[in-house]
């Protein structure tokens, strides 16, 4: 229950125009500074354990495993951390190139789900809360590449969960 408490909190401030990526460029220490708030690492907590939901507990393991083992006393940046998600999926998914979507933009998407019988389509924009004309930038360009797991009336949650990942603004 905290923890949702503060990922609320986090989302509401990430929500906001004057949000910040989890990830960016730096050119000074006092810029290093203010990237490590609640947001980034709430925000990034959570996006772990979207990864880890998406390619499953053991996969997840795996790749953390090879990053320790890899980087073992040495230094290290994002990317390789999904270097090592990618070397254990064998290329099936671009790890890198998904995660790459949600740590250099800043905010998060709303995912509209629309159903036409047994048509499903689900469509993405950027999410924002209130817009601060003071620090307005046009993210129109935003797009997420979204992990979705569902589950159909043949399926129950354990047993048969589907995934589909929506690289597009929209998708079916």
């Amino acid at each position: 229950e905290d923890f949702l408490t503060l990922i609320f909190k986090a989302m509401m401030k990430d929500a906001m125009n004057s949000s910040h990526p989890v990830s960016s460029a730096v050119q000074s220490s006092e810029q290093i500074e203010e990237m490590f708030d609640t947001l980034s690492y709430i925000k990034g907590s959570s996006l772990l354990l979207m990864l880890k939901h998406y390619l499953s507990k053991d996969v997840f393991q795996a790749g953390i495993e090879v990053y320790l083992h890899n980087h073992n006393y040495r230094t290290a940046q994002s990317d390789d951390l999904w270097d090592s998600m990618n070397e254990i999926t064998n290329g099936t998914l671009d790890v890198k190139k998904m995660m790459k979507t949600w740590i250099v933009h800043k905010g998060f998407p709303l995912v509209t789900v629309v159903r036409k019988g047994k048509i499903i389509s689900v469509q993405q924009e950027k999410f924002l809360y209130r817009v601060e004309p003071e620090n307005w930038t046009s993210d129109a360009s935003y797009l997420w590449h979204i992990p979705l797991t569902y589950i159909t009336n043949r399926c129950n949650f354990t047993r048969c969960t589907n995934a589909y990942l929506l690289d597009q603004k929209s998708g079916m």
